[in-house]
Formats: C-alpha cells, structure tokens, sequence
C-alpha cells in the first residue's frame, strides 16, 4: 500500500507541475501578445512625436528615421504660434464646458423622468428615443444644419452648442444606472415629503456619479474632436474650434506643408485628451459597466 500511495503522490505532483508549466506559459503568452498590441497601439504616438522634433528636410527624407538627427524643439512654439492654438484652445473650452454642462442637467432630469416617475406613454416615448440612435447621424447634420441657418445662428458659439445638447445614449445610459437604485428610498423619500428634485440631487446624483463622470468626459471628447459640424457653421476665425482651425495652419502660399510643425501641433492638441483619459480611465470603465446593468 506505502508503494502504491508513493505512486499516487508522484503522479499528482507531475500532473501539479504540468498545470503550473502550462499556466506559466499561458500567461507568458497573454503578456508577449499584450506588449505587441502595446507596441502596434503606441508606436503612431511615437512617431507622431518624433516627427514633430525633425526638420522639413529630414522628415522628407526617403528613408525615415527613428529617430530625429537634430532635436527641433522649436517646432512646438512655431506651432503654438502659427496657429494661433491659445484662441483655439478658449473657443474650444468654452463650447466643451457650456454643451457639458447643459447636456448633463438635461441627461439628467430626463433619466430621472424615465427611470423613475409614472406618467402616461412613458415606455413608447422612451423606444421612440432610441429608435433615433438606429438614424444615421449625416441626416441629423444635414436637418440641423438647415435650421441653423433659418435661425441665423450661422458662424455662432449657439449653433455649436444647441444641436448637440441632447444625447439619447447618454439618456440610456444614466437611466440604466438610475434603475439600479431600488425603488423603495424613492417611496420612503415620498412619504417623508422629500421633493423629486431634492431626492435627485441628494440620493440618486451622488449614487450615479461614476457615471455621470463618464458622460462629462465623454462629452468634452466628443467636443473637442469635433471637425464636421464646426467646419460647417462656425469656420471664421473668431469661432474656431481646434479640430478645423488646424486644418490649413501650417501651409503656406504655394500649398506646401510645414509637417514638422503640424506635428507639433497635433501633439500638443492630443495631450489633453491622453492626459484626462490616463488619469480619469477608471472613472469611465466603472460608469459605463455601471450603466449597462440593470439592478
């Protein structure tokens, strides 16, 4: 029996020993196919910033470079300045915070009615909503664009903010969140005598932040990358957004492009994005995956 039992013993820890090797590899493998993916998602950043720091000539060099032969740093003030990117900047902080804002006490007031109050075609309103999401947005733009200029908001910090105020996934996803909140602090906020909006803004706005944290970072995004729109109604120099007013900066009067510098400043554009999302990303992931289940 002792040998029989030493036996066993040996075979347990070959089989243990080959769950542990096939364990190790496999997590080897994941993280090698994980630093490629790395490699292949980073590398347009790097050379976006190696391109920036090159000179005209060498960035049109046949053979590309890895690195730049001379470190033009001034590429970035050039860009800075050539562009104008202060009054960019202003213009596009501007229609971000106020559209942001805006379109969070309208999410908001509108998830809460879904989510929460009782009145008459409330179910086919809501479908009818998202039945909009299935609309492809160049008709939105072609609709909006017309009533823009019927209601002479041409070339207008309004027609860049008023169109895009309401975001029906936004509505869908804040509603989903509200869901989760059990319906009985609502019925016993009632009771109490607590008015709908003190009990949103004390019970259910506080419960939701992770998500409507999402929504505002997702919102200034959506405004600072905009291109169509603004490049459509608002494309004089005083309304300028960064997306559009970047467009034609750095090419002079024989059509040829400064790239270097347009470089510069495409990466001194994309800093603020990368620096909100690198520190706010779990802000993002925990609304989203918050909102999209239903308690």
């Amino acid at each position: 029996m002792s040998n029989i039992n030493i036996m066993q013993e040996r075979n347990i820890q070959k089989i243990s020993a080959g769950q542990k090797a096939v364990r190790v590899l496999s997590k080897t493998g994941t993280y090698i196919f994980l630093l490629i993916m790395a490699l292949i998602v980073l590398f347009p950043f790097y050379w976006m910033i190696i391109s920036s720091l090159k000179t005209l000539a060498e960035y049109r060099q046949a053979v590309p470079t890895f690195w730049p032969r001379q470190v033009m740093f001034g590429n970035y003030v050039e860009a800075f300045t050539t562009a104008k990117l202060g009054d960019l900047f202003m213009n596009t902080l501007y229609v971000g915070i106020v559209s942001t804002l805006l379109s969070l006490v309208i999410t908001v007031l509108s998830a809460f009615a879904f989510a929460r109050l009782e009145f008459k075609g409330k179910e086919t309103l809501f479908g009818a909503l998202l039945a909009t999401m299935m609309i492809p947005g160049e008709l939105f733009t072609i609709t909006n664009y017309i009533t823009i200029n019927q209601l002479n908001w041409m070339h207008t910090f309004t027609a860049l903010i008023v169109p895009f105020l309401v975001s029906v996934f936004y509505i869908y996803l804040l509603r989903q969140n509200f869901m989760q909140i059990p319906n009985e602090l609502y019925l016993a906020a009632k009771v109490d005598g607590t008015s709908d909006l003190k009990y949103l803004w004390k019970v259910m706005i506080p419960l939701a932040l992770p998500t409507l944290i999402s929504i505002t970072i997702l919102k200034m995004m959506g405004a600072w990358n905009s291109y169509i729109w603004p490049k459509l109604v608002a494309n004089d120099d005083a309304h300028q957004m960064i997306t559009n007013g970047l467009r034609n900066a750095f090419t002079d009067t024989s059509g040829q492009a400064n790239y270097p510098v347009q470089m510069a400043a495409v990466a001194i554009v994309s800093a603020p994005l990368f620096l909100v999302f690198l520190c706010l990303r779990k802000y993002i992931m925990s609304g989203v995956s918050r909102g999209g289940i239903k308690g």
